[in-house]
């Protein structure tokens, strides 16, 4: 049995006995960093009204704060590069005899995490061709700025570049701003939401110009269903009077080897109201080698 102090009804100190294999379950799950496991064990032994269950509640809750005051204390010492996560992904395929293709993808996303602030910055380009005809073009910049509020509620910056022909548009550049709130994080998974009006500017390629107010939303889900195995759905809306965007990227990816992992991703893009000759959905399917680091 582990003894922790408790307290009576008249606030005097008496000892609390915790059961040995509660205990070591907690001292496992603490040990291991995993605070989705620590909430579960503390969650029960309320449910059941096991008495070490306020008992352990105090030991959850006192990892926890030491926990993000060290997490806090490694943001404010450490050095810009140090706090830069990223992921290059590439993916190409040539054919020959009957047809003749060849096509590039590549993207590169770079996160910074610091105390207050998260800077995100994302480079994407697709290229195509079909019997030495281009079929397909496309090439995306953004960047996102962060400022945190608190552990959940932030406020953020977006300002994005996209080129697409055959979309319908030679350009288009995005600004907007709003609030984020992370609806869920817990080990192994996360979901953040987004909100706020934006400002866009549309080149068509039949040489008209559209300047549109609209309003923005987005959805980042990250879920690590294993050690190895992960999945990703990202989904992104700009709608306005004029032609309306949504845009949703579903990917899931395994690690092979150290950093590198092979990914299947399905990306799908719907403007409503295209140019004439154009139609309203692109869909891109790829197998690409990711890179993390």
């Amino acid at each position: 049995m582990a003894i922790v102090s408790g307290e009576d009804p008249i606030g005097q100190a008496q000892p609390v006995t915790i059961p040995v294999e509660l205990k070591a379950m907690l001292d496992a799950a603490i040990a291991g960093g995993n605070e989705g496991e620590v909430d579960t064990l503390v969650k029960y032994a309320n449910a059941a009204k096991i008495p070490a269950a306020p008992a352990m509640q105090r030991i959850a809750q006192a990892w926890k704060n030491d926990r993000q005051a060290s997490a806090q204390a490694r943001l404010r010492e450490a050095d810009f590069l140090s706090l830069i996560k990223g992921r290059a992904e590439i993916a190409g395929f040539q054919t020959g005899g009957n047809s003749d293709n060849i096509g590039v993808s590549g993207k590169l996303d770079i996160t910074r995490e610091g105390l207050r602030w998260r800077h995100k910055w994302m480079l994407q380009a697709d290229y195509q061709e079909s019997f030495n005809v281009v079929s397909r073009e496309r090439y995306l910049a953004a960047y996102e700025p962060n400022y945190k509020v608190s552990d959940r509620l932030y406020f953020y910056g977006a300002a994005q570049f996209e080129a697409d022909r055959f979309l319908g548009y030679t350009s288009r550049y995005s600004t907007s701003l709003g609030a984020g709130y992370t609806a869920i994080r817990r080990t192994g998974m996360t979901l953040e939401l987004e909100l706020g009006p934006a400002f866009r500017r549309t080149d068509f390629i039949d040489q008209t110009l559209e300047n549109n107010v609209a309003a923005r939303g987005s959805v980042d889900f990250d879920w690590q269903l294993s050690p190895t195995l992960s999945f990703r759905q990202d989904a992104s809306a700009y709608l306005q009077s004029a032609n309306s965007t949504v845009s949703s990227t579903t990917a899931l990816s395994a690690k092979v080897l150290g950093p590198l992992q092979m990914q299947l991703s399905y990306v799908v893009q719907y403007e409503s109201r295209p140019p004439e000759g154009r139609v309203s959905t692109d869909t891109t399917s790829r197998a690409s080698l990711v890179y993390a680091f």
